[in-house]
């Protein structure tokens, strides 16, 4: 028994995705806890939670509107991302490697989406 979002490949990816970005907030200085640490950590989770909400919904409209909103999540964690590599939080290659993950999951997002319709 499960809940039908658990099949869909994008939410088992954002769910990998977003754990993947809390363990590189844990590297973040102490002082941005409150600040980028917890945004992005926050815009990350965001993108698993809409994808769930919204394969509950009855209309693919409905559907597509929180898809909507996890894409918005990733476009927020990719400005994180800058932001903390601006900071000097990671290495170009960290960076590098999660931007690609945000790019992919992102097409993904949107290509599912597309099929609602």
């Amino acid at each position: 028994m499960s809940f039908k979002f658990e099949k869909l490949i994008i939410w088992q990816k954002a769910m990998d995705f977003g754990e993947e970005i809390h363990r590189l907030s844990m590297t973040f200085p102490k002082n941005e806890i409150y600040n980028l640490c917890s945004q992005i950590v926050r815009a990350s989770d965001s993108v698993a939670l809409n994808i769930s909400e919204g394969s509950i919904e009855q209309s693919k409209a409905e559907f597509g509107r929180f898809l909507g909103y996890s894409i918005r999540s990733i476009a927020e964690v990719v400005t994180c991302l800058y932001k903390a590599k601006r900071r000097g939080y990671m290495t170009e290659d960290v960076f590098n490697k999660l931007y690609n993950d945000s790019f992919n999951l992102m097409n993904m997002t949107i290509a599912f989406k597309s099929q609602l319709k």
